[in-house]
């Protein structure tokens, strides 16, 4: 499962790349890196970073109390690494990485709602230090630990800052099951919380 996961990732970063070199828009142009928080708080946390690549972009007006009302509508494909650990205990300690798309709403004031949904998700755990019989031995477990199948579902808020190189902030949260935990599902919930960069060319 992880190798199909990371074959998928590095051939939709190649095709992305490729779509942005086919209609004369550079990559960086169309994309935004994030970096924040990432975790529960109370035992887990930790640090995730990612970028969204804009896939499709369109505006809607509304009349509303003999006003019109623009928002822009964003489809976008993301990516995310993450590491997040219980810092007291030592315990819940793991990695995750996921790829999918994200529906943006932006309106006139630059305050965001946002749905993520993730199919593809990867997280893999990390076990203090673990030893096991083998026969009369018992040997220590080099990098112990499993992988699960964990795709995910986000929903958040968030503001844009259009024109700046900290291009917005975000806050969401997560549903993120593990599949296949100790032969059930486990649900996960946590928080994610950061800020947008945009490295788009000033000069165009």
């Amino acid at each position: 499962m992880k190798r199909h996961i990371i074959i998928l990732l590095l051939c939709s970063a190649l095709q992305l790349q490729a779509q942005g070199g086919a209609d004369g828009t550079a990559f960086l142009d169309r994309t935004e890196f994030k970096v924040g928080y990432s975790g529960t708080i109370f035992w887990s946390n930790g640090i995730a970073v990612g970028a969204e690549y804009l896939w499709k972009e369109f505006k809607k007006t509304k009349e509303r109390r003999n006003a019109q009302r623009t928002n822009t509508h964003q489809f976008l494909f993301n990516g995310n690494l993450g590491f997040a650990t219980n810092f007291a205990s030592k315990t819940d300690t793991g990695g995750f990485t996921n790829f999918g798309v994200t529906w943006r709403r932006t309106n006139k004031k630059g305050k965001q709602f946002s749905i993520d949904l993730n199919p593809l998700g990867y997280y893999r755990s990390f076990l203090p230090e673990t030893y096991r019989v083998n026969g009369d031995n018992v040997d220590r477990v080099s990098f112990p630990g499993r992988g699960y199948y964990s795709p995910s579902l986000s929903v958040g808020i968030g503001k844009q800052r259009k024109g700046k190189f900290r291009s917005g902030s975000y806050f969401n949260i997560t549903y993120s099951p593990r599949f296949n935990y100790n032969a059930r599902t486990l649900p996960t919930f946590s928080i994610q919380y950061g800020f947008r960069f945009n490295f788009k060319n000033k000069k165009q």
